[in-house]
């Protein structure tokens, strides 16, 4: 299942997070500035020096001519585009390509229930089903990735909201698709986050299901890679 990255590319070194939306950049000796398609922390990735891969955008009303995608981990390529999980799974969906979901025929983007918006609802005739995606760039020792790479009070209301619609009938399922290639397994992130783990290890034995995926990323295309096991 791969999806296409358009646009025109750039290799630029990575220079400083000027905040959450904005990086520095040096692009061919000149000094630009990046929208970050990414607001998570990505300490370990976005450090000074790093090579980058930006696509550059000619839109009068934008503010930055470039979007920051990707950066290089020694040789591992990972996409930070937090957009890129969902627009993954929407095909995959729709292609019936993920195992235990392809009966849902219907499939629908940014659904509210309770106090949060999910990414998607599956449906057919029998059951309905609510997802969410988490964009992970985080990977640690012994090819482990983990998410949050930030404290999530966001992230923990999803979790709990999916406990409760599955107590309402509902299939409730989280996928943390890794947007590199060189994760094994998949934990949560105890370390940064304890109250999100321990809102994923209540889904867990309330039913509600946890996949996690590795991704082939190249600069013009990204690829669900395969499912990882997940320690709870």
């Amino acid at each position: 299942m791969k999806i296409n990255i358009e646009g025109n590319k750039i290799i630029g070194i990575f220079l400083r997070r000027v905040n959450r939306f904005i990086a520095e950049v040096n692009i061919n000796n000149q000094l630009e500035i990046a929208h970050v398609a990414n607001t998570g922390r990505m300490k370990e990735l976005l450090t000074t020096g790093a090579k980058v891969i930006l696509r550059e955008i000619n839109e009068p009303h934008r503010k930055t001519k470039y979007d920051l995608l990707m950066v290089y981990k020694e040789d591992i390529l990972v996409s930070i585009d937090s957009k890129l999980p969902n627009s993954l799974l929407q095909r995959a969906f729709i292609e019936k390509a993920v195992p235990y979901f392809e009966d849902f025929n219907h499939v629908k983007r940014e659904v509210t229930f309770g106090n949060s918006k999910f990414d998607f609802s599956l449906s057919n005739e029998k059951e309905s089903a609510l997802i969410e995606a988490k964009c992970v760039t985080l990977v640690k020792e012994n090819k482990i990735a983990s998410f949050p790479d930030a404290p999530t009070e966001r992230g923990r209301r999803h979790i709990l909201e999916l406990i409760e619609a599955k107590k309402q009938g509902f299939r409730a399922a989280v996928f943390f698709i890794v947007q590199r290639a060189d994760s094994r397994l998949f934990t949560p992130n105890e370390e940064m986050d304890k109250a999100f783990a321990e809102a994923v290890a209540l889904a867990k034995t309330e039913g509600v299901e946890f996949y996690g995926y590795s991704c082939d990323v190249t600069i013009d295309s990204i690829a669900l890679k395969e499912r990882l096991k997940i320690i709870f």
